[in-house]
Formats: structure tokens, sequence, C-alpha cells
């Protein structure tokens, strides 16, 4: 049977935010590629969340997706982001299912935190390279075929950082407002081959991080937030269906904060 299921690419799924993202589309029905840098165990645990999130949704699969065809595919590639053929590598999968590539999520992101003073050359290129070299790579990579296909949707997670700038976060904020640049003048390249770029800035998001804090921690920062909470991982994974909507095609060169008003 024909596969004219929509494919979606996500970088750094192996947990937290890039996970709920995975399991989004996948409730969807879209084919989903995991990127994932190292750590096999969450990777597979993401993809098993994955299959079991199709699994969940079989039932109301006629109502849901109704002129949808073919197997849904989880697969799963592992590499570092910062390296081209990494980039042709998580490429290439997608392209496997069906030969199209309809959503990129750059989502993959690390970071090195320090005083300016403190910081070394090292940690400041590792993070500019994961971080912002990384979505470069991968929207260069995706661009001939949603070109060719005349439709795609580029998302770039990056960080209410990188629009308000944060202490000990050089390097971060660096790569996450070069990622708001980025976009909006893939943005502006791209807008008139039906394909959007739009960027995600999050706030505090409650993930394995934060989990670390201590309760006087978590509790300061609530009330730091209009919102009096931390945003969930799936806060972030709805930013991006409502992005990947063909429906938002005139959405294009944004930065939406979900960041319960910390932002304002």
């Amino acid at each position: 049977m024909e596969n004219n299921r929509k494919t979606a690419l996500i970088t750094g799924a192996g947990r937290g935010i890039g996970r709920a993202i995975a399991i989004a589309f996948c409730k969807k029905g879209y084919n989903v590629v995991i990127g994932y840098a190292g750590n096999d165990e969450a990777a597979n645990e993401t993809k098993r969340l994955c299959e079991e999130a199709v699994k969940l949704c079989a039932c109301h699969e006629k109502e849901k997706v109704d002129d949808v065809q073919g197997e849904q595919h989880i697969a799963l590639v592992k590499g570092d982001v910062s390296l081209g053929e990494t980039a042709e590598k998580l490429t290439e999968c997608a392209l496997s299912f069906n030969g199209r590539i309809d959503v990129l999520v750059n989502n993959a992101g690390i970071t090195r935190d320090t005083l300016l003073a403190r910081m070394s050359e090292e940690d400041f290129d590792n993070v500019i390279n994961t971080n912002l070299r990384g979505a470069f790579l991968l929207s260069k990579s995706v661009t001939k075929p949603m070109m060719k296909q005349r439709f795609g949707r580029i998302i770039n997670i990056s960080s209410v950082v990188g629009v308000h700038g944060n202490a000990g976060q050089v390097n971060y904020s660096a790569s996450k407002a070069g990622l708001i640049g980025m976009t909006k003048s893939i943005a502006k390249e791209l807008a008139s081959r039906n394909i959007t770029a739009n960027a995600i800035a999050p706030g505090m998001i409650a993930t394995d991080m934060t989990e670390a804090m201590t309760d006087k921690a978590k509790e300061a920062i609530n009330a730091s937030i209009p919102a009096k909470r931390m945003g969930t991982p799936e806060d972030v994974a709805n930013a991006v269906l409502f992005l990947a909507d063909e429906n938002s095609g005139y959405i294009t060169g944004q930065v939406l904060g979900i960041d319960g008003g910390m932002g304002m």
C-alpha cells in the first residue's frame, strides 16, 4: 500500500521536549524520525512511547486521518548534529519512507553554563556547534526536498534566553539568539516556495534538569512566572504541532514564546 503519510524529523528527541514532540507527531499519524546524540536507552524509550501512542490512537485512525494510507514508520537515528554526515543520514532516513520530509524540528541542544570570565573556548564552541551549526546543517539538508515538493515546515527550538539573555549562559544565549536570526532569514528565502520557518522560545519547562532542583528553588521560579507554574514538554509540543499544520502556512519568521508570561 502506498505510504502518503507526512513525515517529521525531530533532533534531540531522546528525552524531554524532543520526546514530547515526537510523541505528539506520532499521535497525529506522521512518520517520525527520532534523532539523538548518544543515550541509546533514552532514545529507545522514546521510540517505545511513540509506538504505544500509535497503538492507542489506532482505533481512531479512520476518523483522524481518513485519507492517509500505508504503515506508520518510527525510526531512530544516532549522530552528532554538528556533523554534515549526520544531517545527511537523518534526511535520507526521513525520505526513505515516502520520498517526502514535511516537518523539521531543530531541537537538539546542550548547555555548558558558567560565567563569561570562566568560560573556555571549547565550552563556547561546543554549544554553538550543536545548537546553531546543527540547525543550519539540518535546515540546509531538508531545503531541496521541501522546495521540490513545494511544502515544508522548519521549526527551531530557541529559548527565552535567546531573546533576553541570561547571566552564566553567554554561549547558550548566543546560540539561541543566532537560531532566531537564522529562522527569520530562512523564512525570507523560502516563503515563496510554501515553506515556513518559525522559532519557539520556551521559558522554564519541567524536565529532568528541573526535577533535580530543590522545592525551594522551584517555588522561587514559579513565583517569578505570571502563570505561577513551569511549562511542560507537552506545552511546547502543542505549539510545534500548531506551526507544523497546513493551516499555519501564513505564519513565518515568527518567534513564539511558550513561557507562561516570563517574556512580558
